[in-house]
């Protein structure tokens, strides 16, 4: 799970504002930390059945409120953009009605998340719910008629114990509050409200909404309706021990009239993602079976309506499947994937042979390269996607019988006179094993003039989070903005990275940080040889997973003249019991509980080894971070201070995990990192 963090500390910003001067800032047509706030991207895309328009989610950012903007706009083949929404309010979620008459989405217009819908050919929009949560997963049903989605229902929080009644006039303190679940936080979201996400359903012409589940558990993520609009396909995880089986689940047909369930799935592991196909009699859905490791590849499954002849279809790929959608014909699906750190389309026959339609997808993660993308199918085929380009965010491109064209070009302005840098594959063999390890190396702007004139430069190894996510050739503020300072760039894909199949991103199962050290090091042996790098210029960052390996690096080496350690986990044996995923992360990281074996939570711990670290090394974290607690951050911070090793503690106020939901998060970040680098330069 990825999640995206606010931050609104007028504090943090104005430090950041004082320490920044330290940076070089003499460089001309150079990407700035200012420039974010000029940055946009495309996203929630949905192409119309003719394939002539495209309808997206516009992402851009204020500089006055340092918020993210979302708007609705369309764009055609002739490259024509048009705003559908005034843009006074957010919206997100655009879904076209089958028809494609009718454009539903979620808009803030009326203060608070709501369903809106939008009549296409008079361009005349309404508020359709009055809903007291947020709505999410809205599906029209196949006759255009109707729409499901799910929400949360509060119910009252539980109480053990109650005071007596205080005297009149007295002022008391608030109530304790009594918790026994075993998920009772998470990140983004703080301490979770009683109750549970339900089944609503609603005329898309108005009218009261109608919940069909009334269930103590959750009904997320995507939903379907069948041919017939008698039943939605949903999914759940029912099972008496769903705390402890967090990531199970299975798929449930229901009846909307007479709230019959059937279930169509059964086994341990995430069954999800149900689509029907457009003949009504094949259900596509993605899942695998739960094995307790920190990673399965995902797959493709079909079966019939009534839950019989299930199959893979994707069992061979050895890579896992995003997004999925049936083609008109019903006998082929498209789905996404990740390959060697690239995202593509594949279509799959349900007779077992696929071949890719759509290339260089992605887009989607502003701040580093990770491979977020997104994809709509029209009924001839074209296929609309998130183009990615190493020096643009997401813009939206369309492709049919191999001819692809982009449609939009949404940073012309904001980027088109910049000097950005330029992003160059490289590959490496690891000194563990000899294993290929890929990586991409930012060159700075000027770099081939630098060479000429034989000057050597400082050097930034960045590394990912997850760890079981994976970077590519994709657009990245933070790497650009440290190129744009004079920096040579590598990030790269160690072993426990996906898309490289399931051997190599279970590799670290119980055994991490590892080798994947090993492959780190070989990256910037193989950089050292392969560009102009100042030897004794050497630096290293990395944020949440990639916080724990740089941890864990300057633990086992002095290579780098300075470490910048965002967001980690130090210690395994804290992290496991105060993480808002406790249990996910005990029974999918490791053999044993905390107790049982504290010895391999301490072997892997980077605190265990915090007497061999000389680097000069800052770390960096939300104040409200729950998936990596600042606890761990402190650990580290403090056991630095005792050796007398030079350390600093950057703390954001608000901020969760992912830290830059606001874009001042992302220039604060970045700024500080730059600032602690260059003072050891």
């Amino acid at each position: 799970m990825k999640h995206m963090l606010y931050f609104a500390g007028i504090y943090c910003f104005c430090i950041f504002s004082l320490q920044v001067k330290a940076q070089p800032v003499n460089r001309p047509n150079t990407l700035v930390l200012e420039d974010i706030f000029h940055l946009e991207y495309a996203s929630q895309l949905q192409i119309s059945n003719d394939a002539q328009t495209v309808f997206f989610v516009r992402n851009a950012f204020d500089i006055n409120t340092d918020k993210k903007v979302t708007t609705l706009w369309s764009v055609d083949k002739q490259q024509q953009l048009t705003p559908l929404t005034p843009g006074t309010a957010n919206e997100n979620a655009p879904t076209l009605s089958p028809n494609n008459e009718k454009l539903a989405y979620i808009s803030t217009a009326s203060g608070q998340p709501q369903i809106h819908v939008t009549w296409l050919k008079t361009a005349t929009s309404t508020q359709l719910s009055r809903l007291s949560t947020p709505p999410t997963n809205i599906t029209w049903s196949s006759d255009s008629q109707w729409l499901a989605f799910s929400a949360f229902v509060p119910t009252p929080a539980k109480q053990a114990f109650t005071l007596p009644p205080k005297p009149a006039g007295a002022t008391w303190a608030k109530p304790a509050t009594y918790i026994d679940q075993m998920y009772y936080r998470f990140d983004g979201a703080g301490y979770l409200q009683s109750g549970n996400q339900q089944l609503f359903i609603m005329s898309a012409n108005g009218g009261g909404l109608r919940q069909l589940t009334f269930d103590s558990f959750d009904h997320n993520g995507q939903i379907s309706w069948t041919k017939d609009n008698q039943h939605i396909i949903y999914s759940a995880n029912k099972g008496d021990d769903n705390a402890l089986q967090w990531t199970d689940s299975n798929l449930y047909s229901i009846n909307i009239n007479s709230g019959v369930n059937q279930q169509l799935t059964q086994r341990i592991g995430p069954d999800h993602s149900p689509i029907v196909s457009p003949n009504g009699q094949w259900i596509a859905y993605l899942g695998y079976d739960q094995n307790d490791r920190n990673y399965e590849n995902t797959e493709l499954y079909i079966m019939r309506l009534d839950g019989s002849d299930k199959r893979s279809l994707t069992a061979k790929l050895d890579r896992s499947i995003n997004k999925i959608l049936w083609d008109n014909d019903s006998q082929h699906v498209y789905f996404s994937y990740h390959d060697h750190g690239e995202s593509y389309v594949a279509k799959q026959a349900l007779t077992g042979t696929r071949h890719i339609v759509a290339k260089q997808l992605g887009g989607l993660s502003l701040g580093r390269p990770y491979t977020a993308s997104d994809f709509d199918v029209a009924r001839d085929g074209t296929i609309a996607f998130t183009y990615s380009n190493p020096q643009r965010p997401a813009d939206i491109a369309m492709t049919k019988d191999a001819i692809t064209t982009k449609l939009t070009h949404l940073n012309a302005d904001a980027l088109g006179r910049k000097q950005l840098a330029k992003i160059e594959s490289i590959t490496v063999k690891s000194s563990a094993d000899q294993r290929p390890i890929q990586a991409w190396i930012a060159y700075p702007p000027g770099y081939e003039q630098g060479v000429k004139n034989n000057q050597k430069y400082p050097l930034i190894l960045e590394i990912h989070g997850g760890p079981v996510t994976n970077y590519g050739p994709h657009f990245a503020a933070e790497i650009q903005l440290m190129a744009a300072q004079g920096y040579v760039v590598v990030y790269a894909n160690p072993r426990g990275s996906d898309s490289y199949g399931k051997a190599f991103a279970q590799s670290i199962y119980n055994n991490y940080p590892s080798q994947d050290y090993d492959d780190l090091m070989s990256v910037v042996d193989g950089v050292i040889q392969h560009a102009e790098i100042d030897h004794q210029a050497l630096f290293v960052t990395g944020g949440s997973g990639g916080g724990v390996l740089t941890a864990w690096i300057v633990g086992h080496t002095n290579r780098f003249k300075a470490a910048v350690v965002a967001k980690p986990v130090i210690n395994w044996l804290s992290f496991s019991l105060t993480t808002d995923l406790h249990s996910f992360v005990i029974k999918n990281w490791f053999e044993k509980m905390p107790w049982e074996a504290p010895e391999q939570y301490l072997k892997l711990s980077p605190i265990t080894y915090v007497g061999q670290v000389s680097t000069p090394t800052m770390l960096l974290t939300g104040e409200a971070d729950l998936r990596t607690p600042i606890g761990e951050t402190e650990q580290f911070y403090q056991a630095l201070k005792l050796r007398g090793v030079d350390t600093a503690m950057v703390r954001i106020p608000d901020a969760d995990h992912g830290i830059y939901k606001k874009p001042s998060h992302l220039m604060s970040k970045v700024g500080h990192i730059l600032w602690w680098f260059e003072k050891y330069k």
